[in-house]
């Protein structure tokens, strides 16, 4: 499916991308970083991309490993913004750090720290302009499910999705209609994806596995790109689900569930809710 409206590009990583060997996921990234800078001469780096470690506990290391990668695939500047805090969020100086900016980059820990601390702020404000502009905005782990309107937090992997195991929150809005789920596979995560599609039936479920990313265009359509799979779960015709009925302990039951799985190559049509060949 071709590239399509405006430009807007999310890349949402499912966790653990290759940083180090071809860098499928990185290059992508930086490829639109690049473009975005209009680059006239290919061999040349060029190009800037924001690196927020804001969603990570300990962030020690983070930006160092994606300052090399980034540097290795021709992006000419690679900045770090470090945000401890809302009050570093809502310091205007802060959101300076993306002045030039072609591309933003939120890496792995925690979901709920990132909208906490940028929720709002001057911060937001300019990565969503950066945005609207064409520029990339890429999430990985954490990162990658806090870009959705509807924000799963936690609940078990590895296991049957019971009613009152699964906690979400708003999230950063920059695409809606879906719920993203990470380290998908690796982890266990259908039944809590089962779960979130089950409270939110007109939302798309999402999981990604680790190295795996989709690329989306102009919220209409994404593309699959790395070494797993990608997992869409379409509550849009379930005909039974137990969820308000039940106690919290209860074992969920969801009826006619539509699940697809996609590879890298393939494409899906957000509005169709179809996948697609590419």
């Amino acid at each position: 499916m071709a590239e399509t409206g405006t430009g807007r590009t999310l890349v949402i990583i499912g966790g653990h991308e290759d940083r180090e060997g071809r860098k499928v996921i990185l290059r992508e990234v930086a490829r639109r970083v690049r473009r975005h800078a209009k680059a006239g001469d290919k061999n040349e780096p060029c190009g800037k991309i924001v690196v927020t470690t804001v969603a990570s506990h300990q962030p020690e290391g983070y930006f160092e490993q994606y300052d090399s990668a980034f540097r290795d695939l021709g992006v000419g500047d690679v900045v770090e913004l470090p945000v401890a805090d809302r009050r570093e969020a809502n310091d205007p100086s802060r959101a300076d750090y993306l002045d030039g900016a072609d591309g933003l980059f939120f890496t792995g820990g925690d979901q709920l720290k990132i909208t906490s601390q940028l929720g709002d702020t001057p911060i937001l404000r300019r990565i969503r302009a950066l945005y609207e502009a064409g520029g990339v905005v890429a999430g990985t782990s954490a990162g990658a499910s806090a870009l959705c309107a509807t924000m799963l937090v936690r609940g078990t992997s590895q296991a049957t999705h019971r009613i009152g195991d699964l906690h979400m929150a708003p999230g950063l809005g920059l695409i809606r209609g879906v719920i993203i789920d990470q380290h998908f596979a690796e982890r266990g995560r259908m039944g809590r994806l089962l779960g979130a599609v089950a409270h939110n039936p007109d939302e798309l479920g999402v999981g990604i596995d680790e190295d795996t990313a989709i690329v989306v265009h102009d919220e209409s359509h994404f593309t699959v790109i790395g070494s797993g799979a990608v997992y869409v779960v379409d509550g849009d015709g379930i005909s039974y689900s137990n969820i308000a009925d039940e106690h919290d302990e209860r074992v969920l039951s969801l009826h006619d569930v539509r699940i697809h799985v996609l590879s890298g190559g393939d494409g899906f049509d957000l509005k169709a809710r179809r996948p697609v060949r590419e």
